[in-house]
């Protein structure tokens, strides 16, 4: 039910690179710009109905998950491991707000909200998690040196 991309992949190195705020800030430009119907969610859709929508959630979450790596970030450096636990609870914090809001809007229950909204995405989001650390660290020289964040 949940559609597959690689949006949290970004979300994960907005927080981890450009930090709480400007993380956040990048985030919300994105949900904003599809809010007004660009077509920069899954499968190219875009509009409010995709936000009220049953993953809509899920969008929103993105939010929480870019702002936590990225408080996460500022306060446990830039280790690799470190990065990495950050950006799982960055993902369980998409992953509570997406999943409730999809009980709100279908009526279902929390297994199969997990079922099919949650479980499918794990061992995907995982590897997201590995390769976001791994290149948060490979860019956070690059960046400090032009005046980034890290």
């Amino acid at each position: 039910m949940v559609p597959i991309n690689l949006a949290l992949f970004a979300v994960h190195l907005a927080g981890a690179l450009l930090g709480a705020k400007r993380g956040v800030a990048a985030v919300a430009a994105y949900v904003m710009l599809g809010a007004l119907g660009a077509p920069v969610f899954a499968g190219f859709a875009g509009g409010v109905q995709v936000i009220m929508g049953k993953t809509g959630g899920y969008l929103l979450g993105y939010l929480i998950a870019a702002l936590l790596v990225g408080l996460l970030r500022a306060r446990w450096g830039i280790g690799y491991w470190r990065l990495c636990f950050a950006m799982a609870l960055g993902t369980a914090g998409c992953y509570f707000f997406g999943t409730v809001w999809f009980m709100a809007v279908t009526g279902t229950g929390i297994w199969t909200s997990l079922v099919s909204c949650v479980f499918p995405f794990l061992a995907g989001d995982a590897l997201k998690i590995a390769l976001a650390a791994y290149l948060a660290r490979r860019l956070a020289a690059p960046l400090r040196t032009l005046g980034g964040e890290m």
